[in-house]
């Protein structure tokens, strides 16, 4: 049997709610649902196989190098693994709420262990958000069950309080189902803890989209030098930083000259 073809699931205890499929050589997490939350290809297990998690990387457009980053959700781990293993002077901690997450995100989906620049907690992210602790240079938010966005990780509060945890000069980096029916409301609330600027970004497949919010003004963006940083980290990271920069210019308002990074809404936006 060719391994690489072999499609199988695995439970990880007492129910389906978390288990493991796997197919061409790609591992996927699935939460609660038949929907993948998370995919790693074995053969290239630090790099980002979904398009998602790739864009939402674009924040380094804007934060090219982010010291302190708080994720909320960990899943497969697959965000986490990039930024550990190719961001090397970023310190990362991860807030997990699911402990059997985290465990087959170590057995599994290689996962590193704790050290000096990676933690990883179980919690509710929500609460870890609203404590006192380090600011942030960046607040990266992936907190979807089986069904949908979890209500915790999407109230106005849990905006305003990512907000106030970041540092000067950092960004909420946020996935969204796009087709969502309360999408609009989520990225209103989004906007509203964030009016200095907002930019969404439509992952390569229809369906997700990333939600950028700044803590403060990001001043003008011509489309010449972003496009050259896109080239720049594109080089660095081997992702596709030009593409990135597309999109924003598709579903953002824009000029010929630059995109607009004032305050925003969502009447303003085009369809992804």
């Amino acid at each position: 049997m060719n391994f690489a073809r072999w499609l199988w699931r695995k439970t990880t205890g007492g129910d389906d709610e978390v288990y493991i499929t796997e197919r061409f050589g790609v591992r996927s997490l699935h939460i609660g649902s038949d929907t993948i939350q998370s995919s790693m290809r074995l053969l290239r297990p630090n790099d980002l196989e979904l398009a998602y998690t790739r864009s939402m990387m674009a924040f380094l457009l804007f934060n090219e190098s982010p010291r302190q980053i708080l994720m909320i959700g960990l899943g497969g781990g697959s965000l986490a693994k990039f930024i550990y293993h190719r961001m090397p002077e970023a310190r990362l901690e991860v807030i997990e709420v699911n402990p059997r997450v985290l465990a087959i995100a170590r057995s599994s989906f290689f996962v590193p262990p704790d050290d000096e620049r990676f933690t990883v907690r179980l919690g509710d992210g929500a609460d870890w958000v609203a404590r006192p602790g380090p600011a942030a240079d960046a607040i990266v938010v992936d907190g979807y069950d089986g069904a949908s966005q979890v209500a915790e990780l999407s109230t106005p509060l849990f905006y305003q309080a990512c907000r106030a945890r970041l540092a000067a000069g950092g960004m909420l980096v946020v996935n969204l189902w796009g087709n969502d029916r309360r999408f609009d409301e989520f990225l209103r609330r989004i906007e509203s803890a964030f009016p200095a600027a907002t930019l969404c970004l439509p992952a390569e497949k229809p369906g997700n989209v990333i939600v950028f919010g700044f803590r403060d003004s990001p001043g003008s963006a011509q489309w010449e030098p972003l496009s050259q940083k896109a080239g720049d980290l594109e080089t660095r990271y081997g992702l596709e930083f030009g593409r990135f920069v597309r999109g924003l210019n598709r579903m953002n308002r824009s000029s010929k000259e630059c995109l607009f990074m004032g305050p925003a809404t969502v009447e303003g936006r085009e369809n992804a």
